[in-house]
């Protein structure tokens, strides 16, 4: 697969990184990422949490945890394809790491084994207000344990210096292997799509409690980050995209697919409308679609479907197919 600088994958620049604004912008949300991670150190209390004392604290701790998911969902697409398995690292889901204990689960949430990343985190950080529908999914789970602030000073103490501290020391290793100089942009640019494709996904997980960020409830926060951090990568193909004889129509007709999804999930919401108690998404009824998050389900799903003809998806195909590079296959 070519290789070249990701800032400079225009065709007039092959080997060169003339304006590297849009790789640092990358570079940037990494270094945010590891920032926050730092920050929400920094403010974990080394005690027992109290919920009322340290209700700052807890405050500071999630703002920065929402900071570093911020980070990470802009950058998620082309990072993911590039380093496979950080995505499991840094970013599964809680059944994921219960997997990995097998019958026993994971028992101990503050350590680094199992169930670790920012959803361990984000697990503990949000665990009085954790939605109903995501405790009865997560209970059917061998080795449950319901999540819990920590009780003690050592369970505190482990939060703050082993499983936090895992996080650290992945932020700074991914950091690390970021090189914009020698990235596989047909890699990138699929992940790009991927990533657009996940969108439906999300949504869909969401009504049974097993999206991503199902602690905080910020599922819609989440698609609107991967969407401007879509946008930013994939402005960096955009002059090479115009070099090619129909590449100009094809980039304003995927931009403007782009400006729909942004007005479909809107500017202010960060949590999914709930989904109807009788929602099935293989025979929604036209009442459960005629409800805010079955209508928002359908247009996601119509909007990035790789099935569907002037979908998202199949626009990113097509212009993938004018610069030569691999098209996203839908996983089966």
């Amino acid at each position: 697969m070519k290789r070249l600088c990701l800032s400079a994958v225009l065709i007039a620049l092959p080997a060169a990184c003339a304006d590297k604004s849009d790789a640092d912008s990358i570079a940037g949300d990494l270094e945010d990422f590891a920032s926050a991670a730092h920050s929400l150190q920094a403010a974990s209390p080394s005690r027992a949490w109290d919920p009322v004392k340290d209700a700052g604290a807890i405050v500071e701790m999630q703002d920065q945890w929402k900071r570093m998911r911020t980070a990470y969902e802009h950058v998620e697409g082309a990072i993911v394809a590039l380093f496979p398995g950080v995505d499991v690292e840094m970013d599964g889901r809680y059944e994921q790491g219960m997997a990995l204990m097998g019958i026993a689960g994971d028992q101990d949430l503050f350590d680094d084994v199992g169930v670790t990343g920012m959803h361990a985190v984000e697990r503990i950080l949000y665990a009085p207000r954790i939605r109903p529908e995501v405790v009865t999914f997560e209970r059917r789970l061998a080795g449950y344990k319901p999540a819990a602030y920590p009780a003690t000073d050592d369970e505190a103490i482990s939060f703050k210096s082993v499983l936090v501290q895992l996080l650290i020391e992945d932020a700074a290793s991914l950091k690390k292997r970021w090189q914009p100089t020698a990235v596989d942009i047909g890699a990138a640019y699929v992940g790009l799509v991927g990533l657009m494709d996940e969108q439906k996904e999300k949504v869909s997980l969401a009504a049974t409690g097993e999206e991503e960020s199902r602690y905080a409830n910020i599922t819609l926060f989440d698609l609107r980050c991967n969407l401007e951090g879509t946008k930013v990568v994939y402005d960096l193909f955009r002059e090479w995209i115009h070099s090619k004889s129909s590449g100009a129509n094809s980039d304003s007709v995927l931009r403007d697919k782009f400006s729909q999804l942004e007005t479909l999930y809107g500017t202010t919401a960060e949590a999914l409308p709930a989904a109807p108690l009788d929602w099935n998404p293989k025979r929604p009824t036209d009442d459960n679609l005629a409800t805010p998050y079955g209508t928002l389900w359908k247009h996601v799903h119509e909007s990035v479907d790789a099935g569907n003809h002037g979908s998202v998806v199949d626009e990113m195909n097509r212009i993938a197919g004018l610069l030569g590079l691999p098209a996203f296959v839908e996983p089966r």
